[in-house]
Formats: structure tokens, C-alpha cells, sequence
């Protein structure tokens, strides 16, 4: 069995898409899981909209979700005398013609087609020039497009993986471009054209390409090349069943990664998207999803996008991921916004793992991560105006704080068991419930109503920090009662 070669072949006129995303990292589950090779190329022939910095950013989106290609990338806008040479081979064969319509010819076709209320199809005008009438047009100065013949009747059946047969008449297929006036070719021409060069066995897209297959087919067939297997994957919709955009949300992979997800999150969302790995399993890791991946497995129908889904499936990984690891995707966000500066002495960086390890239960993504770890690094925080409310104006809240305070400055050994065995204890004397002091603490020191156990804050936090928030916070009351 000859080795399985798929390709991801963008084309660089924006961010990577998560449905362009989903696609690579199907080809890349399926090759890895077939143990062959992932190939990269950039389909940057649409000159207008190319730019390099995408192509960048493309790079570096698909490293950060860790999907790594083998062979590549190969650049169509650099193989641009290959193209010709193909196109020129059909024109020997007579598989192809010159067209030498103008826009005004083609103009005055589409309003026919649209008086006579039908599909606008190309006429064939050029199709049967002979060899005096193309050395006149050529003489009047009129540049040409090259036209692939395509048959008249008949069927194209594409075998589709995932859809099986599809079929499509060949009345509704006219003889399409295959290169421009410009020299370069159009997609479908150089996307078979590379597809078969480059001996990739098994096309893994999205759907809107199925379109585009058939006249693939037909290029392959005058090309006398064999046919790549097709696969088709389906669309991603928004919850409405509407068109995904920016109004649902994230989008693009750069848009994931400012928001804070983690790059296994996204891989493992993405993953569901469209495919089951059965036994209604929803947390993967890459491996385990490369080992059960097949395209039997991938549904026919449009997957929803759910936000709310991947916060749940981004929280699980926040929760186990390797703590140094976390550190480092984290460090990022909390120097954003202005927490912390690097480089970051040991001291420093051993504390800063200690407040991720202790936020990151409760946090969706690491935007959440730095935003509920503020507290431990600045004084600058308002208290929760429901928490002031609840919690501060209850009768002698401010003198409690203050006499905790003052006992917290005076222990001889401060750490969370500790400070936890003098909360018991002045609850008893006072006999009140733990939870009145608990509450208006936590409220003191971080200006939240909800977080981490409250003695992991104080014990981490420190002695001074903590008995000045809380001499702080009684101040606050005092004054607002007063």
C-alpha cells in the first residue's frame, strides 16, 4: 500500500478560521493515525488579497496548536511555470482552447442568461476557433484566457469518504478557466494540479469545496492523472444555525489565543466538532484522538458551534495542566496587565506559580486566570458593591476585622492552619458562625465575594498584606457608616 499523503492548503487573505483550523487538524488525526505524512501548501495565487503577514500568523497558529506538518510549505505562486506547462500540454491534446471573449462579450452572455431566467453558463464561443481566427483576434490585440473542454451530458460522480456518491450533471458545467489572461492559473486548476504532483491520496476539506470537486475530476481525467480519495467535512454553524462570525464570538485561532485558551482546549473542542470518537468520551488528549480517528466517524451534518462547551472543556485542562506549563502560557497575560514584569526572579516566579495553582480551579481561561488573581499583586480593587451590602454592614463587621487584624500581626507562626485554628477560635468566643467572619475577610482582602479557600488566600497572601486590607476594610466601614 503506497504511503497516505494529505495536505492543508490554505490561502493566506486572512487569520486562520477555526473551520480552517478543524480541517487541518483533520487531515492531521487522519495522516497520523495512517502513520503518513502532512503536507503544507500556501495557495497564495489570488494576488489582491495574499499577504505575507498572514501567511505568518498561519505559521504560527498552527505550531501553537501543535499540528506540525511534515513536507512544506509548498508556494503555488512560485510554481507558476508548472501551471502553464500543464495548461499547455491540454491545449496540445485539445483538451483546452484559447477564449479570447472580452469582458463586454461575457457581460452581454450573463444578461441573455438572465432574460431568459436560466443559469448564466459560458456559450463555447471559442471552443471550435480555427486556426485563421485566432491569428486575427491575436492581431486586434486581444489577450486570452485558456478554457478547459468539459463533456456535455453525462454525470461527474464524485466518491465522497463521508457522503458517498454525489452527482453532478454536466449540463450545469461549462468550460471553465483554468489560467488566466495574467499567466496564473485558477484554483481549481492549480489545486488539482498540486494535489496530483504532489501525490496526495486523500483530499480532506470542507464542504463548500465539494462544489469545486467535479471540476477537479474533469482537470484530473484530461490530465490522465488518478484521482486523490475525497473527503468533505461538514460546515460549523453558529447555535442559530447561521453563518458563523464574530458576532458568536471568537473565530479565528489568534482570536482563541488572546482570549486565553489553551492550545489542547481548542484541539480537543475542535476535535468534536463534526467527529465522535464514541462512547460519548468529550475530554481527549491528541493521542488518543489520532488512535481513534477515522472518517466513518465524521457526521454528514453541520456541527454547532458552543462557546460554553469549550469554557467547559478549557476549564478542565486548566485544572490538570502541568503547573509549569501553565506558568508559561500564563506569564503573558498577567504582564498584559501589568501585574508583573519580566524576567521574574525565583522568588518571584515560585510565588506566581503558587497564585496560578490556587486560581485556576474556578477559571475558564487564562484572561479569567489573571483577572481573578489581581488581588495578588495590587491594592487597587474595589469591593463588590453586592458584597458590601451583605457582608460589611452587619453590626460590629469593622471591629471584628480590626481585632483579627491585630491577632493576626501578633501570632508567632502564620500559615493557613493556623490563621484557620484562630478563626475557630474566635467564632467560639464570640459564639458566632465562622461564616461571619469568613465572608467580610474575603471581601477585605480581595474586594471578591467568591474564590479560592479563603485561609490558601490569607496563608499566601502573607501576614502584613492580609492585617492591612483588613484594618483597611475597617476603616472603609466605619467611615461609610459614620
Amino acid at each position: 500500500m503506497s504511503e497516505v499523503r494529505v495536505r492543508f492548503a490554505p490561502s493566506p487573505t486572512g487569520e486562520l478560521h477555526i473551520g480552517g483550523a478543524r480541517t487541518a487538524l483533520f487531515n492531521y488525526l487522519f495522516v497520523r493515525n495512517k502513520g503518513g505524512k502532512f503536507i503544507l501548501r500556501i495557495d497564495d495565487t489570488d494576488l489582491e488579497r495574499s499577504k505575507t503577514d498572514y501567511i505568518d500568523k498561519l505559521f504560527a497558529s498552527l505550531h501553537w496548536l501543535g499540528l506540525n506538518w511534515d513536507e512544506g510549505p509548498y508556494y503555488q505562486s512560485q510554481r507558476l511555470e508548472h501551471y502553464r506547462s500543464e495548461a499547455q500540454r491540454l491545449l496540445e491534446s485539445n483538451k483546452a482552447y484559447h477564449c479570447y471573449c472580452t469582458e463586454e462579450d461575457l457581460a452581454e452572455s450573463r444578461a441573455v442568461a438572465r432574460k431568459e431566467s436560466r443559469a448564466y453558463l459560458y456559450p463555447g464561443t471559442c471552443r471550435h476557433l480555427s486556426a485563421e481566427d485566432e491569428k486575427a483576434l491575436q492581431q486586434e490585440g486581444r489577450n486570452y484566457v485558456i478554457r478547459l473542454h468539459t463533456p456535455d451530458q453525462g454525470q461527474t460522480v464524485v466518491q465522497d469518504a463521508i457522503r458517498g456518491g454525489v452527482n453532478f450533471d454536466n449540463a450545469y458545467l461549462d468550460d471553465f478557466i483554468i489560467l488566466k489572461s495574467n499567466g496564473y492559473p485558477t484554483y481549481n486548476f492549480a489545486s488539482i494540479v498540486d494535489d496530483l504532483e504532489l501525490q496526495i491520496t486523500d483530499v480532506i476539506r470542507a464542504e463548500e469545496h465539494l462544489s469545486n470537486t467535479p471540476r477537479q475530476q474533469i482537470c484530473a481525467e484530461a490530465l490522465s492523472y488518478s484521482l486523490p480519495r475525497f473527503a468533505h467535512v461538514p460546515m460549523i454553524l453558529a447555535p442559530d444555525r447561521s453563518k458563523l462570525s464574530k458576532r458568536h464570538g471568537a473565530t479565528s485561532v489568534e482570536e482563541f489565543y488572546a482570549e486565553g485558551h489553551l492550545p489542547e482546549a481548542l484541539v480537543n473542542y475542535m476535535a468534536l466538532l463534526g467527529w465522535s470518537p464514541g462512547e460519548d468520551e468529550e475530554i481527549l488528549p491528541l493521542e488518543q484522538m489520532i488512535s481513534r480517528f477515522s472518517l466513518d466517524r465524521v457526521s454528514r451534518t453541520a456541527a454547532i458551534y458552543d462557546v460554553n462547551k469549550l469554557a467547559w472543556i478549557n476549564n478542565h485542562y486548566m485544572r490538570v495542566y502541568d503547573l509549569d506549563k501553565l506558568a508559561e502560557a500564563a506569564l503573558p497575560f498577567f504582564e498584559e496587565r501589568g501585574l508583573l514584569k519580566t524576567p521574574l526572579s525565583d522568588e518571584a516566579y515560585d510565588y506566581f506559580k503558587q497564585v496560578i495553582d490556587l486560581v485556576r480551579e474556578r477559571s475558564k481561561t487564562l484572561v479569567e486566570l489573571a483577572e481573578g488573581a489581581r488581588y495578588f499583586y495590587t491594592d487597587d480593587f474595589e469591593y463588590e458593591e453586592k458584597g458590601v451590602n451583605k457582608q460589611f454592614y452587619k453590626e460590629n463587621v469593622a471591629d471584628y476585622l480590626r481585632r483579627l487584624a491585630g491577632e493576626i500581626r501578633s501570632m508567632e507562626h502564620y500559615d493557613k492552619n493556623s490563621v484557620e485554628e484562630l478563626y475557630s477560635s474566635f467564632s467560639e468566643e464570640l459564639e458566632i458562625s465562622k461564616g461571619r467572619l469568613i465572608h467580610p475577610t474575603r471581601l477585605a482582602v480581595t474586594g471578591c465575594t467568591v474564590g479560592p479557600g479563603i485561609f490558601d488566600i490569607l496563608a499566601l497572601l502573607g501576614r502584613d498584606t492580609t492585617a492591612e486590607r483588613m484594618e483597611q476594610a475597617a476603616e472603609y466601614i466605619e467611615r461609610k457608616l459614620s
